[in-house]
């Protein structure tokens, strides 16, 4: 087993969310009412979620509430579109239970178990805290709320308005996305703001990403290498929230508008917006793992997957890209070799993008 960072619980262990702020702030200024309204909701609802990651701050060892036996276990509640304060709702599944009538209990059931499955497997994690902790998760939360979010205890979906986003379960990525920020929350524990933010959304992207090609037994070349592509609802051009590739995920979406993400340093975002662009600046190292996913070609988990695994591992909660591009070396050196093909699979990739 890799010995792991000692997290420290304290600003750094932050509420996340999968849609990035910029997209609601745009939406907030649609031409569109209703459009307007559904954005200004989903702020509201982010708000109340970042008072409830302050609470369990305060509270770290409420955070992660322990599993029977220590193994996969899992609790899914219905928040019946109650806001935040009635979490975590109703309990409706429960581990061995069998299936509900509603898709989005099923959904978030069956991939937070692909989810424990696939860290369990293939790096021997039992569970986010390695020490087997409950998967917790909340259902309709809100009214037709267009996020989910990982509030540092649990998971937390909204059912998306119909028409932008769709129901926020129905995304393997999605899913994999947040639960591995919990997986970051006791490892490395990244700060979330500036270059050390951005890494947490990108890990979270990484393996995202890998924990659905995983259940497809995709190959590089078959992914599709986006994020959100399964909630993106009819009325919006959009075919995902994120992409891993060299493309935009959308282009003068009349909704969204324009995907800010940078693929090279040049054009990192140096702003204060997102935490100092978490969610955009991700994109840079998001491109970098594709790229070297790309160029070792197979099953991307086999090797780019647990070079990055072992990174986050050894990554603490100041760590920078400086640090990213030296740990990857690293780790691929420590696993493969210092002349190995996957070795200087890392070394190009990160050149590409401008380190």
């Amino acid at each position: 087993m890799e010995k792991q960072a000692s997290p420290t619980m304290s600003s750094h262990h932050t509420f996340c969310s999968i849609i990035p702020p910029y997209i609601l702030d745009h939406l907030a200024q649609s031409d569109e009412a209703s459009v307007r309204r559904v954005a200004i909701e989903a702020i509201a609802q982010s708000a109340a979620a970042r008072a409830v990651r302050a609470t369990m701050t305060m509270m770290p060892g409420f955070a992660a509430v322990p599993s029977p036996g220590g193994k996969l276990h899992r609790l899914i509640y219905d928040v019946e579109q109650g806001g935040f304060s009635q979490l975590p709702g109703t309990l409706v599944r429960s581990e061995g239970d069998p299936k509900s009538s509603d898709p989005a209990v099923n959904e978030a059931y069956g991939y937070a178990g692909t989810t424990y499955n696939f860290y369990k497997r293939l790096f021997g994690r039992n569970s986010l805290d390695d020490r087997g902790m409950t998967l917790i998760s909340s259902v309709h939360l809100g009214q037709n709320l267009n996020n989910a979010f990982w509030t540092g205890e649990q998971m937390c979906y909204g059912d998306g308005d119909g028409r932008i986003f769709i129901r926020f379960t129905k995304s393997l990525d999605v899913v994999g996305h947040e639960l591995t920020h919990g997986v970051v929350s006791h490892t490395c524990n990244l700060e979330y703001k500036n270059e050390s933010g951005a890494l947490n959304e990108h890990l979270a992207d990484v393996f995202g990403s890998l924990v659905k090609q995983w259940r497809r037994r995709q190959t590089t070349k078959k992914a599709d290498w986006l994020i959100g592509a399964d909630i993106m609802g009819p009325e919006t051009l959009a075919k995902s929230l994120r992409t891993f590739t060299e493309d935009k995920a959308y282009e003068n979406d009349p909704l969204l508008g324009t995907d800010p993400q940078p693929k090279h340093l040049k054009h990192k975002y140096n702003g204060t917006a997102d935490n100092g662009g978490v969610h955009i600046n991700s994109g840079i190292p998001n491109h970098a793992f594709y790229l070297v996913a790309m160029e070792l070609g197979g099953k991307a988990w086999e090797k780019a997957g647990r070079i990055w695994y072992k990174t986050m591992l050894k990554l603490t909660t100041t760590s920078q890209f400086a640090d990213m591009v030296e740990t990857t070396a690293e780790s691929a050196t420590t696993l493969y070799g210092s002349g190995s093909l996957e070795y200087k699979a890392v070394a190009m990739a990160w050149k590409a993008v401008g380190f």
